[in-house]
């Protein structure tokens, strides 16, 4: 068979160490594999063993992963090996939160819990919104609404208000209205599978229990878990939920790439794992990836194990350069960068790594204005985009029903909607969903707003399409009337238009592969949108588009690039200022995950003038970690006129309209060449200045507020309703006041 001699081949191109993984013989594996060590091979041949050798089938494995890319990658390379996999084979690949969708929608009794099997996930956004709701509805006494999120995710709270009573009731509206939170997925799975252990216990001592309800469930043969260093509490407790005692484990990580704490990774998940399942440890040392002196400056940061090994040849000794500020850094990089292409490098294989977000927006203007084709990394949701946000609800609420807090928002929004407050939204969605009046009736009524055309639709979407196998792009417009909701004679008309008919088409495809009818086709796409974001709409930046790519370190995580420059290597930024050692340790961790994604070609980098307040000038600790024997002798940096910086300066601060102000505050004034300081390693900090004449200022968002802190790039004002906030000057949007 031709999937096997293709799995036989995979096998021949394992090292020692991969094949001793593939075939270790223990009911329970950790392997701590090394970056760059081939552990998604590793993996997927695991699965094959395990299907061709032992004879499991697919439906008994359960394979999870921590993104969409890993689950999908997994899934590719064994339809290309063996086609004929059928994808309800492959129910249990996926991320935790996928599987226990699946699990949800069809193999357990979620009724037993109030849900139906037409839940809809909902993103954490919209549970804040929702409690906001309730606030408004129920008249709640809450402090500290600036909060609400993190309030809602403490278990006891000190402060005397209505917060346990919101609680109770935004849990009770979840099952009201058939929805569902990510970690309510993992949560009500758990809980799930627990009743039915149970009941299978009983079934096994009582013969005449025999008949009770079927989960459906397969019995799970084997688990394995990929970058298991980065599972949280409660999907460790999932793993355990469905481990039985003949389930098999085996999971591959490396603790020296946890960099999630805040997510609720922890460091010792790997001796936690292997103590309850009194697993066998095997190790994965060799890298594939990068040459042996990138690895060798990676050593310096590694916080376990001492035995990660080159695979490869020597390369380039790596390049520490000193920049003046982050413009004279864009400006070198766009002509460094430039210069890689010209000599054949494809601007894909290109990466310029940072700490904070805000760092890549002088990047960006630079690139743009040199002709860099260059992509960002952003975690994006459909929120960013306003038309798919609004649609997103307004087809949330027309396959659920019970889903009325879309509903409302759909209704209140000023842009496409009706815009109604919220409450009229909330009444009127009221009155349309429990009135057994007649729908036209109760638009006529006095108590709800009339030409509410959108409303009367989303409500007889389900029983209009329930029956379809077939909606078009065109229709679903139409029946929407969505050309009166989008408003051709705004200048976002057309662009909106493409979005819609894009999403659409989408959302029709996946329904006819899936083989449902409309409304079942249309829910599940949701849920999926709900789980990725726009992942769904567009690829994410590892693509193949030619461009470079622009990312803080942890969206580099799983990446790997030819060249790779990694920025702002000072204190306060890499590593920024930590409140105890353990995150200290992360921060190191997070620099071993951007030095080990180069391949060949590895340029750190400082400024003498950083522009950050909390960023010192000078070269952190690590740079001084790193033996002088890896590093090439520093060249002297490209030089750059004073007056081509100047220029650059004005030309990006103009566009933001702040150029009056640091020409008033004498921030680009001068012809001092700030290349002529480069090579000064201890400047003073003076670039940062603590105002003591109080400025106020108007934020679009924020309010009024007290600028408190200004250097050369950065505001830090105290708003008068939301604390302190630090503002790029170029894209703040600040508004002086007198």
């Amino acid at each position: 068979m031709e999937f096997k001699e293709n799995y036989t081949q995979q096998l021949q191109r394992l090292n020692e160490y991969q094949k001793a993984a593939v075939f270790d013989e223990s009911s329970a594996c950790l392997v701590n594999a090394n970056v760059g060590s081939g552990k998604t091979t590793v993996l997927i041949t695991k699965v094959m063993y395990l299907h061709y050798e032992k004879q499991i089938p697919y439906e008994q494995m359960v394979v999870l992963t921590f993104t969409n890319k890993a689950a999908d990658e997994i899934k590719e390379r064994l339809y290309a090996l063996e086609p004929e996999i059928k994808e309800e084979q492959l129910w249990g690949f996926g991320t935790f939160h996928s599987v226990c969708l699946t699990m949800l929608k069809k193999m357990l009794p979620v009724e037993n819990l109030g849900y139906t099997k037409e839940f809809m996930v909902m993103d954490p956004d919209e549970e804040l919104e929702m409690a906001e709701q309730l606030i408004l509805t129920y008249q709640l006494k809450i402090k500290y609404k600036n909060r609400l999120k993190r309030r809602l995710e403490q278990k006891n709270s000190k402060y005397q208000d209505d917060i346990e009573k919101l609680k109770a009731l935004l849990k009770e509206e979840k099952r009201r209205q058939d929805k569902m939170t990510f970690d309510e997925l993992l949560d009500n799975t758990c809980k799930l599978v627990k009743m039915s252990a149970e009941i299978e216990e009983v079934s096994k001592k009582n013969a005449n229990l025999q008949d009770n309800e079927n989960t459906g469930m397969q019995d799970i043969s084997w688990i394995i878990v990929d970058e298991v260093q980065d599972s949280d509490e409660k999907q460790l407790e999932l793993i355990d939920c469905l481990k039985k005692t003949q389930t098999c484990f085996f999971a591959v990580g490396d603790p020296n790439q946890v960099i999630y704490s805040w997510r609720g990774s922890a460091f010792h998940i790997f001796y936690q794992l292997k103590t309850k399942y009194q697993a066998t440890e095997l190790t994965l040392p060799v890298n594939y990836r990068s040459s042996s002196e990138i690895l060798a400056v990676a050593r310096c940061f590694m916080q376990q194990g001492d035995t990660l090994q080159g695979g490869r040849e020597n390369g380039d000794k790596i390049q520490i350069r000193n920049m003046y500020d982050p413009f004279q850094e864009a400006d070198y990089l766009a002509g460094r960068i430039r210069e890689l292409h010209a000599s054949g490098l494809p601007y894909r294989e290109t990466a310029v790594f940072y700490r904070l977000q805000n760092q890549s927006e002088i990047f960006e203007h630079v690139f743009e204005k040199e002709g860099i084709p260059f992509e960002v990394s952003l975690k994006k949701t459909v929120k960013d985009i306003p038309v798919l946000d609004w649609l997103i609800r307004v087809l949330r609420f027309s396959v659920n029903p019970k889903d009325k807090s879309s509903g409302i928002a759909a209704l209140a929004d000023k842009k496409y909607g009706d815009g109604m407050s919220v409450k009229e939204a909330e009444k009127t969605i009221n009155i349309l969903s429990e009135n057994l009046k007649t729908q036209t009736e109760i638009l006529k009524s006095e108590n709800a707003k009339s030409g509410s055309d959108i409303c009367e639709k989303m409500l007889e979407f389900s029983k209009v399409y329930v029956s379809k196998q077939v909606a078009l792009p065109e229709d679903l417009w139409s029946y929407f009337s969505l050309e009166n909701h989008l408003h051709p004679t705004t200048a976002s008309y057309e662009e909106d238009r493409t979005y819609v008919m894009d999403f659409f088409t989408r959302m029709i495809t996946y329904q006819k592969e899936q083989q449902k009818n409309v409304v079942e086709g249309f829910s599940e796409f949701l849920n999926m949108a709900s789980l990725y974001g726009t992942n769904i709409l567009k690829k994410e930046i590892h693509n193949e588009n030619d461009t470079v790519k622009l990312m803080t370190l942890h969206a580099s995580k799983g990446l790997e690039f030819s060249h790779v420059f990694i920025t702002g290597v000072n204190y306060g930024l890499i590593p920024l200022q930590t409140k105890s050692f353990e995150e200290e340790e992360e921060e190191q961790r997070l620099f071993f995950v951007g030095i080990t994604r180069a391949k060949e070609h590895l340029e750190l980098s400082y400024y003498a003038s950083p522009g950050q307040y909390r960023a010192a000038p000078g070269p952190s600790r690590y740079l001084r970690m790193i033996p002088g024997n890896l590093v090439e002798g520093q060249e002297k940096d490209r030089e750059s006129s004073a007056t081509h910086l100047q220029d650059l300066k004005r030309q990006i601060l103009a566009e933001r309209g702040e150029h009056r102000e640091l020409q008033e505050a004498g921030k680009i004034s001068g012809g001092k060449n700030p290349s002529a300081n480069t090579e000064t390693e201890n400047i003073s900090a003076e670039n940062e200045t603590v105002t003591t004449k109080k400025r106020r200022v108007r934020h679009p968002k924020y309010g009024t507020g007290s600028v408190v802190r200004e250097d050369d790039m950065m505001l830090t004002v105290d708003f008068d309703d939301y604390g302190e906030k630090e503002l790029m000057k170029m894209f703040g949007g600040l508004e002086e006041l007198p």
